[in-house]
């Protein structure tokens, strides 16, 4: 399976995902801000892999820390980190999750070796967690699909996203190795082709049969009959069902809709923010023009035309036929199903 991120030699090794398919190049990261560099220009990518790397951000934050020195170290590396990218809910809930062990071991009175350590060990430990929540989330979500389905997912979300095999796409692994999938109809998800570039490539690396198209043909192919069911992964869910995904999944989730095909969401539970009531209140990233103005390292576009490009869009629970979790399918009426995934009420 994929590793796109681990510790290595005192430093963060993780994938450049900006030269795939092209190569397998690995990047060192062994200062925070180099780090945060890698996430911001999308080096490492995908909401639950963004707040693996943002985990083992603040250990490395520590690494050269003297006793004074630490708890300076540690707030900058956190808020240097979390300015990085404002979507993804996972980036925050592992900062989170940081800062409660690096406050633990403080008020027991840690050595500054153990304070190091523990922090180093909780990052690990999310990062084997999330592998797990995906295992659990392609159970769940593999009952789903029917034997002999024809599969459309958009953008990434797979082992190159997450610690494990991935959420939408960790679904479509378990159910191809159990023999449920015909095809898998991969969006190229334009500006930046996740889904050519990424998800093409993995579905590849994992011999499932797939097919690239253009995001602008997936209602012509639901018209044709050729897709039984969408899924999609998520970068933030609001307590509604409300969702943020990668600038498509709205379009998608509205064709879908209107043939008639199930539209399933995964993700693990570190991507619902329980404190938003609907997807009004998720800040959505802006990214800089060049992105839509060129195509990789040709200009597409005349220079001086105004560019708009969201990261994100924000797609209406009422289009979601099920969100697939670590403890479950999550059914409508959201507005009741999703607070009862809330273990921290």
């Amino acid at each position: 399976m994929i590793k796109p991120i681990e510790w290595k030699n005192e430093g963060i090794a993780l994938i450049d995902q900006r030269e795939l398919p092209g190569r397998l190049k690995y990047l060192n990261c062994n200062t925070v801000e180099k780090l945060a560099w890698a996430i911001e220009t999308l080096a490492v990518r995908g909401a639950p892999l963004i707040g693996i790397a943002g985990a083992y951000g603040l250990a490395l934050g520590v690494r050269h820390s003297s006793k004074t020195s630490l708890p300076k170290d540690f707030e900058a590396a956190f808020q240097r980190i979390r300015i990085t990218r404002p979507t993804a809910v996972n980036l925050f809930w592992a900062l989170g999750r940081m800062r409660q062990t690096f406050d633990a071991l403080n008020k027991k009175g840690a050595a500054l070796p153990e304070v190091k350590e523990g922090l180093l060990a909780e990052a690990r430990k999310i990062q084997a967690e999330d592998a797990a929540t995906c295992a659990r989330i392609g159970k769940y979500g593999s009952v789903l699909i029917k034997p002999g389905s024809s599969i459309l997912t958009h953008c990434n979300s797979g082992a190159l996203a997450t610690g494990g095999i991935g959420t939408a796409l960790g679904v479509i692994f378990t159910a191809h190795k159990l023999g449920r999938v015909k095809m898998v109809y991969a969006d190229e998800t334009r500006p930046l082709l996740q889904g050519s570039r990424l998800t093409a490539w993995e579905l590849k690396q994992e011999k499932v049969p797939a097919t690239l198209i253009c995001d602008n043909m997936a209602a012509f192919l639901m018209a044709q009959g050729k897709i039984d069911c969408v899924i999609v992964g998520a970068d933030r869910i609001a307590r509604n069902g409300d969702f943020a995904n990668k600038i498509g999944t709205y379009s998608v989730a509205v064709a879908a809709k209107y043939h008639g095909l199930p539209f399933y969401v995964a993700a693990p539970l570190s991507t619902f923010d329980f404190k938003i009531k609907t997807g009004k209140q998720i800040p959505i990233e802006q990214r800089k023009p060049e992105e839509v103005r060129s195509f990789g390292k040709s200009v597409t576009a005349p220079a001086d035309i105004g560019v708009y490009n969201p990261s994100f869009d924000v797609t209406p629970g009422g289009l979601v036929t099920a969100f697939v979790t670590e403890k479950g399918v999550v059914k409508p009426p959201f507005v009741k199903s999703i607070p009862k995934l809330d273990t921290k009420k």
